[in-house]
């Protein structure tokens, strides 16, 4: 069997579980309303919707007081993670195409994009995307790679070459996250493969981290189900993730989760549920010595949030000590729920205050887009993915 047809076989079989999943919804719940139909159908079947118009864009999309929003590009279909270089463009995957793209910055200050390219093709699922020294890494399901980047031209010199392989893709939540942190180590994401059980792979619904060249990988923390995105907050170093609960316990329960992740630590999944709800599956079998830390921030349930990235240049004022969550909303709820950017904030005495960023992704006209990823320009921007318009947007300061 050959590469390639090994991959299909992989990603076909990780459709059929999806399919399966939706249609456990449906006997659960019963029949999702009519305006979450379409979104339900296109989960299964890993497609999009055509990106808004302008001027649905500016009656439906709402930003907070200071800022405004546009579409950046439109020519990135399934888009999810966005790194920028340090000449200002952006890469983002399109991890359901199997490919990168290069988003170019917006050189003629019109607030667009000034163009569009594919820097690879023909990846495996590539999904999280780093920047150093020189290199550009990318996540595929199955390994994770690295080539040489040339930022001055947005364009890679030297060949693709894996640096980890043989991570795997069984299940649910294929896609692997990466980040390089304070530390200097290259941190990994990897979901689940149900929606609960005992692992197979000890490496799965964990946090683990590695060496800039791929040696030294180890398990850094565990009890994560699917940890899409995570950040350091960069007023102390702190490394937090976003977290989805599982499914098929009602549409409000259990939250899903920001956790401040810290290394040796338990997270709770799969026997606890939330703030240590003890799961009705698996509950009984947990056998560990501590009990499991609890969530840092509880979002509404089944909001899944995906992308955080913490705010360091953000205008206007007010967002010091901020970062942005991308809300990539509900499939499997009566009520459609999520579909919208949040913004966290951290007080004096450690508590997190959640608010609306960016909304009207959702409302009664129906589902014009699901963020994905959230991250942050050298002029201080704000871009968001969003992987079923297949559009990037930006937002800026009103002068």
């Amino acid at each position: 069997m050959t590469s390639r047809t090994r991959r299909f076989v992989a990603i076909a079989a990780g459709s059929l579980l999806a399919i399966l999943a939706a249609l456990a919804a449906f006997v659960w719940w019963g029949p999702v309303p009519v305006s979450d139909k379409r979104v339900l159908l296109d989960f299964m079947l890993g497609r999009g919707i055509q990106p808004p118009s302008a001027a649905t864009v500016a009656e439906r999309l709402q930003p907070p007081p200071g800022f405004r929003v546009q579409v950046f590009s439109s020519e990135v279909p399934l888009a999810r993670v966005m790194v920028v270089t340090t000449a200002g463009d952006l890469i983002v995957s399109r991890t359901r195409a199997n490919v990168v793209s290069l988003v170019e910055r917006d050189g003629n200050s019109d607030g667009v994009s000034d163009g569009h390219r594919v820097l690879f093709q023909d990846l495996d699922g590539p999904h999280g995307l780093a920047l150093a020294d020189g290199w550009l890494y990318i996540a595929e399901r199955t390994a994770i790679g690295r080539v040489r980047f040339d930022a001055a031209t947005g364009r890679p010199t030297g060949p693709y070459e894996h640096i980890l392989t043989g991570l795997t893709t069984d299940g649910f939540h294929q896609t692997k996250t990466i980040a390089f942190g304070p530390d200097g180590w290259l941190y990994l994401a990897q979901g689940s493969s149900c929606n609960v059980c005992i692992e197979k792979d000890p490496r799965r619904a964990t946090m683990m981290r590695m060496r800039a060249d791929g040696t030294g990988a180890e398990i850094y923390a565990t009890g994560l189900r699917n940890s899409v995105g995570f950040d350091w907050a960069p007023w102390n170093g702190t490394l937090y993730a976003t977290d989805n609960g599982r499914d098929l316990l009602g549409d409000d329960f259990p939250p899903d989760e920001l956790n401040r992740i810290e290394q040796g630590r338990f997270y709770g999944w799969p026997y606890f549920n939330g703030f240590g709800v003890p799961d009705p599956d698996l509950g009984g079998q947990y056998t560990g010595d501590a009990p499991p830390v609890h969530p840092a921030h509880g979002f509404r349930p089944h909001n899944a949030p995906l992308g955080i990235h913490f705010l360091r240049s953000a205008r206007p004022s007010g967002y010091e000590r901020a970062a942005l969550v991308a809300l990539h909303g509900s499939w499997n709820r009566r009520t459609p729920d999520g579909y919208k950017v949040v913004a966290l904030r951290w007080r004096d005495d450690g508590t997190i205050e959640e608010s609306d960023f960016l909304t009207g992704f959702l409302n009664e006209d129906g589902i014009i887009g699901r963020p994905a990823f959230v991250t942050e320009g050298l002029d201080g921007a704000i871009y968001v993915s969003d992987d079923y318009a297949g559009v990037v947007y930006r937002l800026s300061a009103v002068p």
